[in-house]
This record gives C-alpha cells, structure tokens and sequence, in this order.
C-alpha cells in the first residue's frame, strides 16, 4: 500500500459543497444530522479500493460498510449508515495511546524519544529508522508507536495493556474490548513488527522486552470501537481532554494540543498533506477502514467504510470527513471576516 506516485484524495470526488466558515460552535443539531445524512447517502455508493488483506481477519470484512458519526463538543451525537456496526480500531489507536503516554510523561520525553516529524515514508519503514540513526520520528507510523506503547506505564506488560484498555474506553466513555479473532490474526502476521521492534532494541529506543511491546501494540490496535465510539473519544481531543459524554477528564488540554499537532501533520500516512490541504483537520486512520478528524474546540467526526485505498485509507471515510468539513465549518484553516453573519444554508 506504498508508493511514490499514489494519487492525492480526488477533489473532483467531493461535491462542490461550499465551504462554510465557523470561528466559534458546530450548527444547530437538526443542522448536523441533516448534513450528516447528505453525506451518507452522497457517498454510499462508491465501490472503489480494495478490503486490507496483509492481516487475513480484515479481508472478511464487509465491503458496503460505511458508517458516520459527528459528536460534538457538548456531547450530541449525529449518526447516519452503520454507525454501530464494531471494527478493530488498528492505527487510530495510535493517537489516543500516544495522548495517554504524554499524560503520564510529560511533553518532552515523549518529543524526546518518540519525535513528531513525518518520515515520508510507508507506515512500517525500516529504512525511516535506518535514516534517522534508530530513531523512530513519529509516533503515527508502526515504529514510532511500538516505541510508544513501550513507554506506557505498567511494571508488566499485562499492566500496560489494562492501562491501555481502561485509559482508551474513558476516551470512548465506555468499556471497548479487544477481538480476539482480529488480535490471533495479527499476531500471526506481524513478521515485520518484530524486526522493527528489534531495530529499536539495537538502538536503545524501546523500554522493555521488545516482543511484549509488539504484543502490547497488536492488542491495542485489535480493540473493538464503532464511529460513535471514534467520535467521542476524538471529540475529547477536541474538548481539551474532557469526554463530552460522561464528562470526566481524560488527558491534558496541554496533551490534547500535542496530540492533534501530531495528527495533523502525520494522520493519514503519505497521504497527510493532501488531506491537511483538502480537508483541513487532524485525523487518523486505520487499515479496518475507520478515521476519526477533530476540530478543536468544536467536535470530531468518525467514519467506518472497509475500502482503502493505496496508502490504506478509507476512501468513503475521506470523502465523507471532507464533505462534512466544508459543511460544517470545521476547516481548522478556513476563515471570513463575515463568519459571524454567515447562515451555512448549503449542503
């Protein structure tokens, strides 16, 4: 799923929805879900990209899924499609276990040890550790989060995966379980996690027995969530670390800010420019066909569709996410002195 000429989102694909422009909340609720449900059904239909195969659960997956849910900073709840239908969360976990990480931690050592910078490279590189003299750089691509995970406190490894589980569901304001089928699966094949967790080792840039850390990082990606699940837990990001459901504090305002620094610029992989430029909001995606993006401040959208494209991204999810962000006012660059008398009446 890597390449140097993989085509950016298609523009041409989002209806010329005008981009609406919001400095302050989200529309009226009757608005969202009014929105939402265009965007559903305007991108139902779009039955191209491929199922993820590379882990042989996934490849059962049901490619006419799609699902969406907006949430937003007050704790509404906007669905369309098969918003409740369960799906490994995979790399989006990576985001949420990266926010918990610099709680416990602290900003610096997490900058420090894990890094920020995009590698421009495939999200399981060894020549991106290679290039950079063993450190990992970024802690959305496979390296940078194995690492991460390592860092996760815990004085064993089953402590650090129930620190995991329990900090990832008061994100979604719920208790999330893992799969058991997908984690087998994974576990099976992830050959090339353990080379790069054994890279790491070599350069003193993971805590801990390297082969618990892959196996702590492949439960993380096996919980199960649904877009309302991915939803909230991004629009706890965008609270500044307080769920907008049950009201308890997650993380930091502080962490939530680094944490969205981080997406912005490395959330969708090789793809994360052309949707910075096209879509406008921190987000993160998964090989199961979820992305959740945020608006700070405002809320988060998450979607679920199990067609990818090259680089492993849903491509109705970036459709849908990119529609709903010009509908909705959610561009993090978008701006008009005349917002404020601005109605957003289009679709």
């Amino acid at each position: 799923m890597t390449g140097p000429d993989l085509p950016p989102l298609d523009a041409a694909a989002i209806e010329p929805v005008p981009q609406r422009v919001s400095t302050g909340n989200m529309p009226a609720g009757d608005r969202i879900k009014t929105i939402v449900e265009y965007a559903h059904e305007s991108y139902s239909e779009h039955e191209g990209g491929q199922v993820a195969d590379y882990i042989p659960q996934l490849a059962n997956a049901d490619p006419s899924l799609f699902g969406i849910t907006v949430a937003d900073a007050s704790g509404g709840l906007y669905s369309a499609g098969d918003a409740d239908v369960a799906f490994s969360i995979q790399s989006i976990s990576k985001a949420f276990v990266y926010a918990l990480v610099g709680e416990a931690l602290g900003h610096n050592v997490v900058r420090e040890h894990i890094g920020v910078n995009n590698t421009g490279l495939s999200f399981n590189s060894v020549m991106a550790i290679e290039l950079n003299d063993g450190h990992p750089m970024n802690p959305m691509v496979n390296a940078g989060a194995i690492a991460t995970t390592s860092f996760m406190p815990g004085d064993t490894s089953v402590e650090q995966w129930e620190n995991i589980r329990t900090g990832m569901s008061r994100f979604a304001g719920r208790s999330i379980e893992l799969d058991g089928a997908v984690y087998r699966s994974e576990i099976a094949n992830n050959q090339r996690n353990k080379a790069l967790a054994r890279l790491l080792e070599s350069y003193h840039q993971i805590t801990g027995d390297p082969m618990d850390a892959v196996d702590v990082y492949t439960r993380q990606c096996s919980l199960l969530v649904t877009t309302r699940d991915l939803a909230v837990m991004g629009a706890t990001l965008s609270a500044g670390g307080i769920n907008p459901v049950t009201g308890a504090r997650v993380v930091s305002p502080d962490v939530c800010r680094d944490t969205l620094a981080v997406l912005a610029s490395t959330g969708l992989y090789e793809r994360s420019g052309d949707w910075l430029f096209e879509v406008g909001l921190p987000a993160k995606s998964g090989v199961s066909g979820g992305i959740v993006a945020i608006a700070p401040g405002k809320g988060a959208i998450g979607t679920f569709s199990p067609l990818l494209d090259s680089a492993g991204n849903s491509i109705r999810g970036q459709q849908a996410t990119a529609h709903l962000s010009r509908a909705l006012g959610l561009n993090v660059f978008a701006s008009n002195v005349d917002s404020a008398r601005s109605n957003g009446d289009d679709q």
